[in-house]
């Protein structure tokens, strides 16, 4: 037996161990998940300020990190939800709990993205949208608000894209 120390790569001595990382790979954000991140922080504004779209716009697109989004899905999704928040509240006054002007501004936000892209990206399958809306207000909201966003969107799914949902559900059985 030698009492030489162990050099690694030395001839005879086991190869060095890869490194080992903190924990699991995090998978980079998408361009469209950042758009949403970014659509929400105005949508945020926007509830709690009642600032001006344009102003609000201005402000999200000097973030930085806002070059790696994809800017065509947050305008889509900021002025979309804005303009058409009373129509997309309507549709979440048949899904929620409570008035929609007591439900937190960043659960409130999520959920009207999610129904603006159940409404008018009809590209993002519905499935999708809703994770995406979850993810939202994992990062984002409070501590079960993405149970309740999976719940509500669930149900708006079901009446926004009733045949998508029922073809999904028809295939898993």
């Amino acid at each position: 037996m030698s009492t030489e120390p162990h050099v690694p790569g030395a001839q005879g001595a086991p190869p060095p161990a890869p490194p080992k990382t903190a924990g699991p790979r995090v998978k980079p954000k998408s361009a469209r998940r950042r758009s949403r991140e970014f659509a929400l922080q105005g949508l945020y504004e926007w509830l709690v300020s009642g600032a001006q779209p344009s102003a609000i716009d201005a402000h999200i697109h000097e973030l930085d990190g806002f070059g790696k989004s994809d800017a065509a899905h947050f305008d889509a999704l900021l002025h979309g939800c804005i303009q058409q928040a009373a129509d997309i509240d309507a549709v979440l006054a048949a899904h929620v709990d409570r008035k929609t002007s007591q439900l937190s501004p960043i659960e409130h936000g999520v959920l009207m993205i999610g129904v603006y892209e159940l409404q008018h990206c009809v590209e993002i399958p519905y499935k999708v949208a809703i994770n995406e809306a979850v993810e939202l207000a994992k990062s984002f909201g409070g501590t079960d608000g993405h149970k309740y966003v999976n719940g509500v969107l669930d149900k708006a799914a079901a009446q926004l894209r009733g045949p998508e949902v029922d073809a999904m559900r028809a295939a898993r059985r």
